[in-house]
Parts: C-alpha cells; sequence; structure tokens
C-alpha cells in the first residue's frame, strides 16, 4: 500500500571521492607515532580508529598520507608549522569544485537531465566557504542558464544534504516544472587538528572527503527507477544545543562532538518517527540513516528495533568512505538503489534521517520504485535524445 504521493521524484544520484586513500590502521600508526609523548593519547588514538567502524577514508589532502616525522598536520613529531585556516582554505577552493562537478555530471548523466533543463541549483557545504561561492562556480562550469536560482546551504553541517534534498521537493512540489540539482561537497580531513586532546582525535578518526549530488523532479515515466519523496520534517531535539559544535579555529575548523548524541537520539527520535509514520504493524523497508558514527546507528538499532538489513547500507558507507558530513546520506541511498536493484526488489517505503547542529533532526519519507532501467544506451532526456552513460559506470568512474 502507498502512503507516498508519487508526484515528486529523485531521478538520479551521482557520487565521488578524492584520489587519496586513507587506511584506517596506517593512520592510527601514524598517529600514535605523532603522539608518542603523550602515550596515554597515543593508546586511546589506536583504540578509538580500531572501534569506530571506519576501514578506509578518501582525503583531497595528499601531506595526509606523508610519514609522522614529516607531516605538517602531525606537528606533534614533525615540528613542521601547522596548516593555518587560510592555507586549508585554499586548498578547499582548489579541490572542492573538480569534486563537486564530478557527482553533479554523474547524477546529471544518470537521470537523463540536460544542464538546460535544470531551474535550480541547491549547492551544501560546510567545510569551506569562498567567495563567489561554489554555487557560481559549478552554475558557469556545467553551462547552466544564467537565469537558475541559486541557493547556497553553509554550515548546516551533517543533516544538510538531506535537508536540501527536502527543500528541492517542496520547490517542485509548489512549482511543479521545476527540475532541481543538489549538490553537496564536504573536505572534512582537512581540518583535523594537531593536537592531543580526545575531542580533536574523535573527529580525525572518522571524518572523511567526498562529493554527491541528485536531481530532483516533478514524476515522470512510472516504468522508470526512482527514489519517491515524501514531505520533509524538520526537529529540534532536546538538550543538544551544545552538543555539537563546529567553530572557525586558527588552523581549520574546531570540532566538537559530545559521547551524549547517541543516547539524546535514540531517547527523542522514536516520538518524532511515531508523527511521522503513525500507525503502522511493521517497519518500513528502507532505513537511509546518515552514518554520523557508529553509537548513532547502533543507539537507533537499540532504540527502534531495528535489523542489519535495515543498517547495512548506513554501516558499509562508513566502513568504505567515513562520515563525509552533508555528502554521506546520498552516498547511503546509492547503495541502497544498487542492492535494491540487483535483488530484484519489488516497491518499497521507508525513510532517510539525518542529524546535525540543534541537535537538528531532518526526516524524510521515500520510497524506492522499481523499473526497466536501459541506462547503458541511448535514452530520452525529458523528452529529448541524448546519448547516456551506465549509471553504474557513470558512479563508479566518479570514484577513480
Amino acid at each position: 500500500m502507498r502512503t507516498i504521493e508519487p508526484s515528486i521524484e529523485m531521478l538520479g544520484i551521482g557520487t565521488a571521492v578524492p584520489p587519496h586513500k586513507l587506511d584506517q590502521l596506517d593512520t592510527a600508526q601514524r598517529l600514535a607515532e605523532a603522539l608518542r609523548e603523550t602515550p596515554d593519547a597515543a593508546r586511546w588514538a589506536r583504540r578509538l580508529f580500531k572501534q569506530c567502524g571506519v576501514s578506509t577514508r578518501y582525503t583531497c589532502e595528499p601531506a595526509l598520507l606523508e610519514p609522522a616525522e614529516s607531516n605538517r598536520y602531525f606537528a606533534q613529531l614533525s615540528g613542521l608549522p601547522v596548516p593555518v585556516t587560510s592555507q586549508r582554505m585554499a586548498t578547499y577552493k582548489e579541490a572542492s569544485v573538480p569534486l563537486a562537478l564530478r557527482a553533479a555530471s554523474a547524477a546529471l548523466a544518470d537521470s537523463r537531465v540536460s544542464p538546460s533543463e535544470l531551474t535550480h541549483l541547491l549547492t551544501v557545504s560546510c567545510t569551506g566557504q569562498y567567495l563567489p561561492g561554489l554555487d557560481t562556480v559549478l552554475a558557469k562550469q556545467l553551462g547552466l542558464r544564467d537565469t537558475v536560482n541559486r541557493i547556497p546551504l553553509t554550515f548546516l553541517g551533517c543533516a544538510a544534504g538531506l535537508k536540501a534534498i527536502g527543500m528541492a521537493r517542496d520547490i517542485v512540489s509548489g512549482q511543479p516544472d521545476a527540475v532541481v540539482l543538489v549538490v553537496c561537497v564536504e573536505l572534512c580531513t582537512l581540518h583535523i587538528q594537531p593536537s592531543a586532546e580526545k575531542e580533536a582525535l574523535f573527529g580525525a578518526s572518522f571524518f572523511g572527503d567526498g562529493a554527491s549530488a541528485c536531481v530532483i523532479g516533478a514524476a515522470g515515466d512510472d516504468s522508470k527507477e526512482a527514489f519517491e519523496l515524501g514531505r520533509p520534517i524538520s526537529a529540534l531535539l532536546p538538550e543538544g544545543e551544545g552538543e555539537m559544535v563546529w567553530e572557525v579555529g586558527d588552523h581549520g575548523f574546531d570540532l566538537y562532538l559530545s559521547s551524549r548524541i547517541p543516547a539524546l537520539i535514540g531517547r527523542y527520535l522514536p516520538d518524532r518517527l511515531a508523527t511521522l509514520l503513525g500507525e503502522q504493524e511493521s517497519l518500513p523497508g528502507i532505513w537511509a540513516i546518515h552514518p554520523g558514527g557508529k553509537g548513532i546507528i547502533d543507539a537507533l538499532e537499540a532504540e527502534l528495533g531495528l535489523e542489519d538489513k535495515h543498517t547495512r547500507y548506513s554501516r558499509g558507507v562508513l566502513r568504505d568512505f567515513g562520515n563525509m558530513s552533508s555528502a554521506t546520506l546520498l552516498f547511503v541511498l546509492d547503495a541502497i538503489r544498487l542492492a535494491k536493484r540487483g535483488e530484484g526488489a519489488p516497491y518499497t517505503e521507508g525513510i532517510c534521517l539525518a542529524f546535525g547542529p540543534g541537535l537538528s533532526c531532518e526526516l524524510l519519507p521515500i520510497a524506492f520504485r522499481p523499473g526497466e532501467r536501459t541506462a547503458a544506451h541511448s535514452g530520452t532526456v525529458r523528452g529529448k535524445e541524448q546519448d547516456c552513460e551506465s549509471s553504474d559506470e557513470t558512479r563508479l568512474a566518479s570514484h577513480v
């Protein structure tokens, strides 16, 4: 039984990561070497890196792969000057655009929407800023119309990706001929701090870099695969104002994440979900949870009675890519979509969840609608003929 009106859809998804891969065990070992003068911190770092649910991450900063004794980010041992905020922002400006462009191009190819058809561009990031911004640069490089409505969302944290998807959905709801491109890019590793403090080490243990994008518009051919989108809900959870803090410091952005976050989410989220889901005999089949950390997924499993089949996609993205802040949720949705396609899954309803500073919560009902995709060949772009790449090939190529 459908509870989502199939009128607004996610027409395509694209993802991209930088070329430099951080192996978790190797990074932990190099960090422990840098902290050898503070053995308690070194032991804590090793344990933290091992238990946080991450195996690999990606970074735009090749210097992070250097040995500890010559690494500017491990100043405890190297003695080299630590990159200041202006230097990190220069790297952000240089690296964010090509990464965002790859994700956006992949999403457009997957959706079979041409750049000239886009009416709105929502750009999302909380790990850097400059003007003219990412929205202006992307609009020009993608060849969008000069009248495209550009909406940058900045410093909204991990929940911002889902926030943008909900905003795009609302735009199309009020303007049915709108076609919206959402682009998220986050370079979290630029803000690794040269510190032995537990808060700094915690942030360094599981954040990664990445970009994702999606195209949202009115429902078209219902024989095509798509995520149908319901009405978004935003909520501020009690007691969370000081539990997630992200401030501009002299050496990048200073991040503080409280250990209480998973417990607060587990305590207050079920009531919000009850409002959204109403009376249901069983759990929705899809749970696209932003993997803000292993503890958050564990808390949701415990409080909501979720099983591995519900959370494995979020855990898989966390394991392979880390937490990429706002960009992460679309990686999870892409993983769900590919799995459902491979399984030949039927129409399945579900929910997206993401959390950010405040403590804010974004919720969005979704439904996966299977279809007969023929994306490795020529196709129709909303009424226009165009050669299209396979969405699977596009997705894989974007990670190289």
